[in-house]
């Protein structure tokens, strides 16, 4: 990937975050609050910040729903349209061997981008009435730490060193036990 191009990526993520907070930070400082004001979650978080307000939050949901779903659609786009340069680049210029190997890694990588996207619509593109606080807390889990965590996994289990060095550990637990 060119300097270019990273530049490019970078610059588009923080002017989609700047624009989101933009948008939902004044919507959600002129909702007034009543009551013990405490989030019952893991982070602070726009829905359990509204199932907070003493007021109706329509309109914060709806400007919820829409970010959200061209956050969504648009990065589970660009995701897809890599994904597929990436199968057409290992279909062209791998044997078949290289081409189980890339596909294997592509499959692992797909999961974790599954995860992280069906758990994030859920949590985001639900209706009001189907929140909860632990289904929320789940699904958060899943989207902000489950999904970031397995990649180093999915990296380092390719590694034959590190696979030897697994099984290598294993194996002397189950001696020890």
């Amino acid at each position: 990937m060119s300097r270019n191009t990273r530049f490019k990526l970078i610059l588009g993520s923080w002017i989609i975050g700047l624009t989101v907070a933009a948008i939902q930070t004044p919507l959600t400082f002129y909702l007034p609050f009543c009551g013990p004001n405490k989030i019952n979650h893991f982070y602070c978080d726009i829905p359990p910040i509204l199932a907070l307000a003493c007021t109706d939050t329509q309109l914060n949901e709806i400007a919820t729903f829409i970010i959200v779903l061209c956050l969504i659609v648009g990065a589970f786009l660009l995701t897809m349209v890599s994904y597929m340069q990436i199968i057409r680049t290992i279909v062209k210029h791998h044997s078949t061997a290289g081409m189980k190997k890339s596909f294997s890694t592509c499959t692992s990588h797909l999961i974790v981008v599954a995860i992280f996207y069906v758990s994030g619509s859920v949590m985001y593109l639900r209706p009001k009435l189907s929140y909860g606080t632990d289904v929320d807390k789940f699904l958060s889990l899943m989207y902000a730490i489950i999904a970031p965590l397995l990649n180093p996994f999915i990296y380092s289990l390719r590694n034959i060193d590190v696979k030897y060095a697994v099984t290598k550990m294993i194996c002397n637990m189950k001696i020890t036990e």
